[in-house]
């Protein structure tokens, strides 16, 4: 929603001066810049890297449009989800979470969380981890290790879409140049015609550069720093189920686990302990009666 806003403005204050100037909005209806300019962007892509990428970057701008989606909410969430599965093997042991581990998307607490049983980068994340703590046999230390190899390997892939639109934002305003040149070697094919006929070629030149300083600096590096945050909030998320984790394999008690993990949280977006504290008791108490009775069903 922010992103559309900010579009808005940057569209909107942009060719309000330009009006109020006297400008006429058809002089920047220059339909074959957009192509010069847009394609040669598209065409660097694809040469510099793989269909995935290009595919994805195409998926993570258009989810841009939803807003972020690590909200409070999000954070929340997993607190509760954590929770209900460190004090279901409090009660009932560890062997109690394997078939939770096993098949996540079966789970009868994690069910309760679309958000995190959707999310299928932190669901692997968390039940790998679980996994190494049923199993036994693997030290606190060598998890957080292992754990935080697998956060890097993702960030890595993660970061590749922020690395990609901007340097695409970095390269617009060489392609605008090339559409103007391009324009500057029509309008001298035309040197001798109506002096009127010349300057809407140099006219159409021109705005092939504004484009290209506009998409950069306007739409595709802001893109790009949006990307950016998005993958920040995803390692917090993913550092909040390392911290959870390494505290429950330590032998700490489940809201302990999730304080950790609630520590690690931004504070724009971390909920009180007293919120966490109520939220965590009351609905994993909930949660926990209805899957033992669709257990015992």
């Amino acid at each position: 929603m922010f992103v559309l806003i900010g579009f808005a403005v940057v569209f909107g204050s942009i060719l309000l001066g330009y009006t109020m100037h006297g400008g006429k909005i058809g002089a920047l209806m220059q339909y074959t810049e957009f192509i010069i300019i847009g394609g040669a962007a598209i065409g660097s892509i694809v040469i510099g890297y793989t269909h995935k990428a290009a595919i994805q970057v195409a998926k993570s701008c258009v989810s841009l449009l939803k807003g972020n989606p690590y909200s409070k909410r999000v954070f929340l969430d997993l607190l509760q989800a954590t929770y209900d599965l460190f004090l279901l093997a409090r009660k009932d042991g560890l062997m109690a979470l394997e078939a939770n581990v096993e098949t996540p998307t079966e789970s009868a607490v994690l069910q309760n969380y679309p958000s995190f049983l959707n999310n299928h980068h932190a669901r692997d994340f968390l039940c790998d981890s679980l996994k190494l703590v049923v199993m036994g046999g693997t030290n606190v230390y060598d998890l957080s290790d292992m754990m935080d190899i697998d956060m890097e390997a993702q960030r890595e892939e993660a970061m590749k879409i922020p690395h990609i639109l901007n340097t695409v934002g970095d390269s617009m305003p060489g392609f605008g140049i090339v559409a103007a040149v391009l324009g500057v070697v029509i309008t001298m094919q035309a040197i001798n015609g109506p002096p009127d006929k010349i300057g809407e070629k140099v006219g159409a030149a021109l705005v092939g550069t504004f484009l290209g300083v506009l998409l950069a600096y306007g739409i595709i590096n802001p893109l790009s720093k949006a990307t950016e945050c998005v993958v920040h909030r995803e390692m917090q998320y993913m550092a909040c189920i390392k911290n959870a984790v390494v505290a429950f394999a330590r032998g700490d008690v489940p809201l302990t686990c999730v304080e950790f993990a609630r520590r690690n949280i931004e504070p724009e977006l971390r909920p009180g302990f007293a919120e966490m504290e109520d939220t965590v008791k009351r609905r994993g108490a909930s949660h926990t009666s209805e899957s033992q009775a669709a257990e015992a069903a």
